[in-house]
């Protein structure tokens, strides 16, 4: 039995650790100071990034491109850009210089944030699996007392029964 008393102390002492983890856990969620307000650096970089990913910029892109080929083949107002389109090909290399970087860096910051919302998804899958296992050895717990008592149960009822010599013999 005092097997049984040092898995329940020891169970104890782990939910008092458990609880205290969770109780900090949500004092953290409750007093956490909103995100910090983004720079205008950060601010630019993410309206860039949403511009710029977006099915509007690319038609709207597309349309600015097929006129401005369109314009310099004809030649319907002057030829400022004649074919093989250096001035559109400078413009469209300078925007890319300039975009690339401008949403490496939201993405940065995405990537950034995506991480620590992972750390948080791990803390709370290391406390799921620590419940778990906590239910697992209470269940171990509860089986071992049933199993323990059935025994003395079973011992109870054997000293009761009369011992088989005095219960009479068969010839006799």
């Amino acid at each position: 039995m005092n097997a049984i008393a040092g898995i329940a102390h020891h169970l104890h002492e782990q939910e008092i650790k458990l609880l205290q983890q969770l109780r900090e856990t949500r004092r953290r969620h409750r007093d956490a100071k909103p995100q910090p307000e983004l720079t205008v650096g950060q601010r630019v970089a993410d309206a860039v990034a949403a511009i710029m990913g977006s099915w509007s910029f690319i038609i709207i892109q597309s349309v600015v491109l097929a006129a401005w080929v369109v314009l310099n083949i004809t030649a319907y107002v002057q030829q400022w850009d004649p074919y093989p389109f250096i001035l559109l090909n400078l413009a469209l290399s300078f925007q890319a210089a300039y975009a690339a970087p401008i949403i490496m860096m939201s993405q940065n910051r995405q990537a950034a944030i995506d991480r620590a919302a992972a750390e948080a998804d791990h803390g709370v899958n290391a406390k799921a699996e620590l419940e778990i296992e906590l239910l697992h050895q209470k269940i171990d717990l509860l089986r071992e007392q049933e199993v323990s008592e059935l025994i003395q149960i079973i011992r109870r009822l054997e000293a009761r029964l009369p011992a088989p010599e005095q219960a009479g013999s068969p010839g006799a």
